[in-house]
C-alpha cells in the first residue's frame, strides 16, 4: 500500500492548535528520516529469543515475566510493518506542490462532508476552523458576547491604515475630513492595527498599520491581496496630501473668472431703488421734492 500524505497531513492539522505553514510540515518530514524507528527487543538480541526458558538470564526471565505477551505488539503498532500506508516508503522530499494539493483536497472533502469543520489557509499557514454557522454554539461553549460590528467610520479609518501605513493619525484626518481618534481607539483595541513607530516630523507623530489578525478579519494572507484602488494611486495620495498642508484661498483667477470681472459678493447686491435715487439728488441740488397732490375725494 502506497504512502497516504493526505491522511498524514490530516492527523498533523488534527493534533495542532497553531497554524501549520508548509515549511513547518517538511521539517517534519525531514526529522521523520532523521530519527530512528524503534526496534523490537528480539531484533536486538536474537540469540536470547532462541535460548531455551532454563538457560535464559535471570534478569531477562523477569523483564520477560513484567511484560505481557501482547504487549510488544501494542507498543510498536508504529512500525512500517503494522501501518505501511503510514510509515512506509515515506518520500524523503514533500514538495510544497504537493501539500497544496493534498490540502486543496482535503478543504474539498469537509466542505462536501458539511460536518461544521473547514480547511482555511491564512498568513501562517493552514488549520481546522470550525464553520461560521456552527459561532452561536461557540459563544455559547467559551462563554463569549456576540462580536461588535465595525462602525462605518472605524472601517473608513481601517481602509486608510491598510492602504497608506505607516500612516499617522493627522494624515488619516486629512485624507477623512474628520477626527480619527475614536476610530483609531477602537481599531486599536480590537487589535485591528498596532503602533508601528513614529514619523519622521516634527513633533515625531505615531504610526499605525494592520496587525495579522487584520489579515484574518478580512480573509487575506497578506497585504499584496488588497484589491488596488480605482480612485487614486499611491503616489496621487501622497501629492494632495503635501499640496493639503499648504492649500491657499481660491481667487477669481482660480475660480475662471476673468480680472475685469466684477467678483462673485458684488454681483449679488441688489441695485438701489429709483425712487430714492431721485430723493437724493433733490437734496443734494438744494430742492425740495415736489408735494404730492392730496388725493380727490
Amino acid at each position: 500500500m502506497a504512502f497516504n500524505l493526505k491522511k498524514v497531513l490530516k492527523a498533523l492539522l488534527l493534533s495542532s492548535s497553531q497554524p501549520l505553514a508548509v515549511k513547518d510540515i517538511q521539517a517534519a518530514f525531514s526529522r521523520f528520516h532523521d530519527t530512528a524507528l524503534p526496534v523490537a527487543p528480539d531484533a536486538v538480541q536474537p540469540e536470547a529469543a532462541a535460548q531455551p526458558a532454563a538457560e535464559a538470564p535471570a534478569a531477562l526471565e523477569g523483564a520477560t515475566a513484567a511484560v505481557p505477551a501482547e504487549e510488544p505488539a501494542e507498543v510498536f503498532a508504529e512500525t512500517p510493518q503494522q501501518d505501511p500506508e503510514l510509515y512506509s516508503d515515506v518520500p524523503s522530499l514533500i514538495t510544497a506542490t504537493q501539500i497544496r494539493e493534498a490540502m486543496d483536497q482535503i478543504a474539498a472533502e469537509l466542505r462536501t462532508a458539511d460536518e461544521g469543520l473547514l480547511l482555511i489557509e491564512g498568513n501562517a499557514g493552514y488549520r481546522l476552523v470550525t464553520h461560521p454557522r456552527f459561532a452561536r454554539w461557540v459563544r455559547i461553549l467559551r462563554q463569549e458576547p456576540p462580536p461588535v460590528k465595525l462602525s462605518q467610520s472605524a472601517i473608513e479609518t481601517l481602509a486608510v491604515v491598510a492602504y497608506r501605513q505607516p500612516v499617522t493619525r493627522g494624515e488619516i484626518e486629512t485624507i477623512r475630513g474628520v477626527s480619527a481618534e475614536a476610530g483609531v481607539n477602537k481599531l486599536l483595541e480590537r487589535e485591528l492595527i498596532y503602533i508601528v513607530g513614529r514619523a519622521d516630523a516634527p513633533g515625531r507623530p505615531i504610526q499605525y498599520g494592520t496587525t495579522d489578525g487584520f489579515l484574518e478579519f478580512v480573509g487575506i494572507k497578506s497585504l499584496d491581496e488588497l484589491p488596488a484602488s480605482d480612485v487614486l494611486s499611491s503616489r496621487q495620495i501622497d501629492e494632495w496630501l503635501k499640496n493639503s498642508s499648504s492649500a491657499h484661498t481660491p481667487t477669481d483667477t482660480d475660480m475662471g473668472l476673468a480680472d475685469e470681472q466684477l467678483p462673485l459678493e458684488a454681483s449679488l447686491v441688489e441695485p438701489a431703488p429709483k425712487a430714492a435715487a431721485r430723493v437724493g439728488d433733490h437734496e443734494r441740488a438744494g430742492e425740495k421734492p415736489a408735494e404730492e397732490p392730496p388725493a380727490q375725494t
